[in-house]
């Protein structure tokens, strides 16, 4: 089993940047982060991907980011961040992380991110 947790979510001015981060473990077992993907759903709105990236592959973002927000894996942290630049106020949603390793895969439980204007 895997358990996933984010952080890094916040009130933000637009214009503003935030950093999010998903940390993996494992009941301490050493593991490796093959696939991660950030999703977001704001309120009434179905959960729409932000961004994802794998192992060998070039990372993947949806048009509303493109060039604002980047995602990265650190294995040696367990980690996966999301670097998000120029935040708007339609950026505003509660931010899943998704993470696929050799022991399973998980949801973390969300961190919200709003925007002001």
């Amino acid at each position: 089993q895997v358990q996933v947790v984010e952080s890094g979510g916040g009130l933000v001015q637009a214009g503003g940047s935030l950093r999010l981060s998903c940390l993996a473990s494992s009941s301490g077992r050493t593991l490796s982060i093959n696939a991660a993907g950030w999703f977001r759903q704001a309120p009434g709105k179905k959960r729409d991907l932000v961004a994802a990236i794998s192992k060998g592959d070039s990372a993947k973002y949806g048009d509303s980011v493109k060039g604002r927000f980047t995602v990265s894996i650190d294995n040696s942290k367990n980690t996966v961040y999301l670097q998000m630049n120029s935040l708007t106020p339609g950026d505003t949603a509660v931010y899943y992380c998704h993470v696929e390793t050799h022991w399973g895969d998980d949801w973390g439980q969300g961190t919200q991110v709003t925007v002001s204007s």
